[in-house]
């Protein structure tokens, strides 16, 4: 999920939460002050590149892979990252250009990127569908979920014909978004209003019948479940029932992947594997109002957050998405390393911190430049302009961690550059 279309998103996210879910059910509750070392990644730090590729409302396809030029600088940015000791990224394999003919892949637009990946020596953890899919497909169809498991299951055979790996897949990213803004408020594909929780089954029908193909097709594949994380407050005057239930829908699509909801639908425990959270400024919020600025005493520390999710699921977990624009960007990431340390200290295995975008990349709107990547998208002799406090930031936080996952060390934060709570 984008920053710029979380006020309205927020503000109905519980469209199709059950308020009598139960937050205990299956939960794991860590060990506290034994530090998991992380396993997943090649780097704690990942960089993500933007991937979506959806209709917007009027039936305009985006593809901001294509738009940043990354389909075409792929070796360069690969190269770039490792210069900034990143080793990981996630990346999107584009269906709606893979699959043009129905059954067929031309496997031409992410052979460049995986092949760019393994020269530079980046792990990559690909996106299926990162909100956009064939036109020729009906997203709620049965022929839907059957696609896209022969897609997935022939793409995790490409990836361990060209890698000799099992790959690392997202199969569809923030299913939780997707459904409120492709079928509750048609704000982008398939364009409907009051389908939400039907889209929403749909997607985890799918999500299921990939990570079976995909295991099946290339046994130790990961697979990752991406979904924002937020806390509402209720609004003056009013009670906190209602905000409640709003936090409580972050959780729907994870539960019917592990089987705790619309079990009909084939999940279980074993189908949830790793938990990816999305964390942006704005994931705070009053109930029908205002984003929490900063500084709100209402706001909930990130590492309450992520320590919440892995009690509720006893999955290890990454902060897949986080950024914000502009002169702030450094004291972000102060910020959000800082809370994630504090959660890796509570015991919670936390795999990596994925900056996203690593690259800025044109707006879904306007087409305006997004300043919230470590890179900007202009390239200079072949290379993406560096924006250098961030690069620093990322520099400090590298070397914390390292000193907490090596020796067990508590980190010396920054007292400067933080953002204030």
């Amino acid at each position: 999920m984008r920053q710029h279309d979380y006020p309205s998103y927020q503000r109905q996210l519980s469209f199709v939460c059950d308020p009598a879910l139960n937050h205990a059910k299956g939960a794991s509750s860590g060990n506290m002050g034994q530090i998991s070392r992380p396993t997943l990644f090649r780097s704690f730090f990942l960089g993500g590149f933007e991937c979506s590729s959806h209709r917007r409302m009027d039936g305009r396809r985006l593809d901001l892979i294509a738009a940043s030029r990354h389909d075409l600088l792929a070796p360069e940015d690969y190269q770039q990252l490792t210069r900034h000791r990143i080793r990981a990224a996630r990346d999107g394999v584009r269906w709606h250009r893979v699959e043009r003919v129905p059954g067929c892949y031309e496997w031409s637009p992410v052979l460049p990127l995986l092949q760019a990946a393994e020269v530079a020596g980046v792990q990559v953890a690909w996106d299926l569908c990162h909100y956009g899919w064939p036109d020729h497909l009906d997203v709620f169809s049965a022929a839907f979920v059957e696609h896209f498991a022969r897609y997935a299951a022939a793409f995790a055979r490409l990836h361990l014909e060209e890698t000799g790996r099992p790959p690392l897949v997202c199969p569809i990213n923030e299913i939780s978004y997707l459904a409120w803004a492709g079928g509750e408020v048609a704000r982008m594909n398939p364009g409907k209003r009051g389908r939400g929780a039907e889209l929403k089954r749909q997607l985890v029908l799918a999500t299921l019948a990939a990570t079976l193909a995909m295991r099946a097709a290339a046994p130790g594949t990961r697979v990752l479940a991406i979904d924002p994380v937020i806390h509402v407050v209720p609004g003056q005057g009013k009670g906190p029932r209602q905000a409640a239930t709003h936090t409580r829908a972050q959780f729907e699509a994870w539960d019917m992947l592990a089987g705790r909801k619309a079990s009909e639908l084939g999940g279980g425990p074993e189908m949830l594997d790793v938990l990816g959270a999305n964390y942006y400024w704005n994931n705070q919020w009053v109930h029908s109002g205002r984003v929490l600025a900063l500084a709100d005493p209402r706001r909930k520390p990130l590492s309450a957050l992520l320590t919440a999710l892995h009690a509720r699921y006893g999955r290890p977990l990454f902060l897949a998405e986080t950024s914000i624009e502009g002169d702030k960007r450094a004291d972000w990431l102060h910020s959000v390393a800082a809370e994630v340390q504090a959660t890796v200290r509570a015991g919670v295995p936390m795999e990596g911190i994925c900056l996203y975008p690593v690259l800025s990349h044109p707006g879904w709107s306007n087409g305006r430049v997004c300043p919230n990547g470590l890179f900007e998208m202009q390239p200079r002799h072949g290379l993406r302009s560096v924006y250098d406090p961030l690069a620093a930031v990322l520099r400090q936080q590298q070397a914390l961690f390292e000193a907490l996952f090596q020796n067990g060390e508590e980190p010396r934060l920054l007292v400067s550059g933080g953002c204030q709570r």
